[in-house]
């Protein structure tokens, strides 16, 4: 009777994650959908003011923290669609203060249609290269 007990919860346990593997929505699986791995990748690969790309900055500030002693957590990519061909790209750093964590949200608006990457929050600002436009209207 214990046994079967055991094989019910295992088999229930491997159902439930295949279920939630099935029905898991979008934004935790941003490869599940084409345009949505695009849009990131889009980001992810744009040029960075002080690295090669947006996520090689990313990377390069978590070492420094990291190298400094200073607690630092990098969250997972995460995409969700806006509309149309427009997506919304977005990671999380926490970072460790004097006395306790806060976290920089970063944002970009990706337009699938033109390809463009527009960072729609300050530390996401921050990465972005200056664009000679802005300095000499």
């Amino acid at each position: 009777m214990i046994k079967l007990l055991h094989y019910l919860v295992v088999g229930l346990l491997l159902l439930g994650g295949l279920a939630y593997w099935l029905l898991k929505p979008p934004t935790l699986n941003p490869m599940a959908d084409a345009q949505a791995a695009e849009a990131m990748a889009l980001v992810q690969t744009h040029k960075a003011q002080r690295a090669p790309t947006l996520r090689q900055a990313l990377t390069d500030r978590v070492q420094a923290l990291a190298a400094r002693g200073q607690g630092v957590r990098l969250g997972e990519w995460r995409v969700e669609r806006e509309g149309g061909d427009v997506y919304l790209v977005r990671i999380y750093l926490r970072e460790e203060g004097t006395k306790q964590w806060f976290e920089r949200e970063y944002i970009w608006r990706v337009n699938l249609g033109t390809k463009s990457v527009v960072a729609l929050t300050l530390p996401a600002t921050d990465l972005m290269p200056i664009e000679p436009a802005t300095l000499f209207p």
